[in-house]
């Protein structure tokens, strides 16, 4: 009896797509990890595809179909489609992990369920870490010696009764560890649809860092060191009497009014630090610019392209996009750079300055009282001083011409005809002044006169 199915027909697409359907069902609503299925257990699709063949061809054999077992092009041109919407959907989600800058909505709508927190008592000068995932963190201090949590979760759903069923068991939990205690979310097992904000209130003199997934950070008013770890967000600190150590990823830093040491490390994009007793630190490669505005014990600044180091800062700075800009420093200024335009004013410290392909412009408003050097490749030196300063100087500019509106006998400026080489050497004032060097190439050098 011949059978009814007909020739060369296969359940295997059948069930490929009742498989593809239900892993990417429970990657929508349950959390489920499509992109460790997929990068690790791909082969399996091959496996159950041979599976299937084997017992197609069995049965084929059996009915006298030897054409049943075959692998058709629709066959192999759906396993090709569905592994492409596969591969899409763990991209966007490996995108979402590993680039968070980059923001990827998936469909649906958000909604927010609070939440609320038993209050725990700890020791007023506890070591406490919160360790985000998912969500804003905001952390405030308080006089009370306990720990305070509130927040809300967040999920993106179809509808609100979805999105309710989803947040089921999570929440978040205050749990001592060793010596210290830690404040976590619980049950959002992973799922990128789930995000909880939390807002903490821990005793002021306690001992504090954040690390966190993804989100927003915001830490006030604390008295003792604070650290936050791992920073993927927007980050602002502010009236806090410690150190403060920051690791970033991602976002912009906003740090003011701290009596301590700020140390900041990493990449992101913009750093704007203001209203500092201690010193500014900081190493990484930072996209935005960088500011900083009144810092009592002056800036380190380190990355690919510049070292610098200033003593002292009443006034501001900002270095980015192919700028460093110093006004109103009265520490010393040591600075090693390239491909930056620098302009200073009003720096009375020793100075130091080389830079390679870009314009260097220092202006002083008062004489000079400490030694100034300046060198530069492939661009040009403007120098501006009061009338009144006295100084020696020494001002070679190869390749280049030098020009001076400074004038006396004990100045001598010597041009080469031949190889247009500048040099100007002396003493200028009738007092005791600083040593000036200058240095270029292929560029010239211009003093001026404060006008």
């Amino acid at each position: 009896m011949a059978s009814s199915r007909p020739r060369g027909s296969s359940i295997f697409s059948g069930l490929i797509l009742l498989f593809i359907g239900l892993l990417l069902l429970l990657h929508n609503y349950r959390g489920f990890e499509l992109s460790e299925v997929v990068l690790h257990w791909w082969p399996l699709v091959l496996i159950f595809w041979g599976g299937i063949k084997l017992y197609e061809r069995t049965a084929s054999t059996r009915s006298r179909q030897a054409g049943a077992s075959r692998i058709t092009g629709g066959e192999v041109f759906l396993v090709l489609g569905l592994l492409a919407l596969v591969g899409i959907v763990v991209g966007v989600e490996q995108a979402r992990q590993r680039m968070p800058g980059i923001n990827i909505d998936l469909p649906g709508e958000a909604f927010a369920i609070s939440l609320d927190i038993a209050p725990k008592a700890v020791a007023p000068n506890a070591r406490i870490t919160v360790r985000a995932g998912r969500g804003d963190v905001t952390v405030r201090a308080a006089d009370e010696a306990e720990i305070r949590v509130s927040g809300k979760v967040n999920v993106k759903s179809w509808n609100e009764n979805a999105a309710r069923r989803k947040s089921e068991g999570v929440s978040a939990e205050i749990v001592q560890n060793g010596d210290g205690y830690e404040v976590r979310p619980t049950g959002a097992g992973g799922d990128s649809r789930v995000s909880v904000d939390l807002n903490v209130v821990v005793p002021k003199k306690s001992q504090l860092t954040v690390r966190s997934e993804k989100g927003d950070i915001s830490v006030s008013d604390m008295a003792a060191p604070v650290t936050i770890d791992g920073a993927n967000g927007d980050l602002e600190v502010r009236g806090t009497k410690g150190d403060v150590s920051i690791d970033m990823r991602r976002g912009d830093a906003k740090i003011t009014d701290t009596k301590g040491d700020v140390k900041i490390s990493g990449r992101a994009d913009s750093i704007d630090v203001g209203n500092s007793s201690g010193s500014f630190t900081i190493n990484g490669e930072f996209v935005g610019p960088i500011r900083a505005e009144k810092v009592a014990k002056g800036v380190r600044f380190v990355s690919r392209r510049t070292d610098l180091t200033l003593t002292q800062l009443s006034g501001h700075m900002e270095a980015g996009s192919g700028n460093l800009e110093i006004v109103d420093a009265p520490g010393n200024l040591n600075v090693r750079t390239h491909d930056e335009d620098i302009n200073i004013e009003n720096a009375s410290g020793k100075m130091k300055i080389d830079d390679r392909n870009g314009n260097i412009n220092v202006r002083f408003s008062s004489p000079p009282k400490d030694d100034i050097e300046i060198y530069s490749a492939s661009a040009p030196i403007t120098l501006t001083l009061p009338g009144s300063s006295n100084f020696e100087i020494v001002a070679d500019c190869h390749s280049g011409d030098i020009d001076s509106e400074f004038e006396a006998d004990t100045l001598k400026l010597n041009k080469s005809e031949s190889g247009g080489d500048s040099h100007l050497e002396g003493k200028y004032g009738r007092g005791h002044g600083p040593k000036i060097i200058l240095k270029t190439s292929y560029g010239s050098i211009s003093i001026h006169k404060t006008s």
